[in-house]
């Protein structure tokens, strides 16, 4: 069982940066890919992000290559995504979930969600 909590989302303006954390519970953090996931008002959740385990393998939605970056510290128990030049479409609810093993882009592969953090990029 992995308990997820995001932290980090907010209120700020285009062109800001915002870093969000996920912080895992467990023993085997390292064995689980991690993923962000992200939810617009009126849309479907859709792929942010992705890494492995050990954080050497990492794959992004074309759309957010070179702003997004995903990144973990196992010893933390933390994935992280670093988030930048922030646009008023990147406005959602952002998730992160779990899978054990291996990465994916896929929503239905992660067996552990966490509640969500808000994140809002005013123009």
């Amino acid at each position: 069982q992995v308990q997820l909590v995001e932290s980090g989302g907010g209120l700020v303006q285009a062109g800001d940066s915002l870093r969000l954390s996920c912080a895992a519970s467990g023993r085997t953090f390292s064995r689980y890919a991690m993923g962000w996931f992200r939810q617009a008002p009126g849309k479907e959740r859709e792929f942010v992000a992705t890494i492995s385990g050990g954080g050497a393998d990492t794959y992004y939605a074309d759309s957010l290559k070179g702003r997004f970056t995903i990144s973990r510290d196992n010893a933390k128990n933390t994935v992280y995504l670093q988030m930048n030049s922030l646009k008023p479409e990147d406005t959602a609810v952002y998730y992160c979930a779990a899978r054990w093993i291996y990465r994916s882009d896929a929503q239905n592969d992660y067996s552990y969600w966490g509640q969500g953090t808000q994140v809002t990029v005013s123009s």
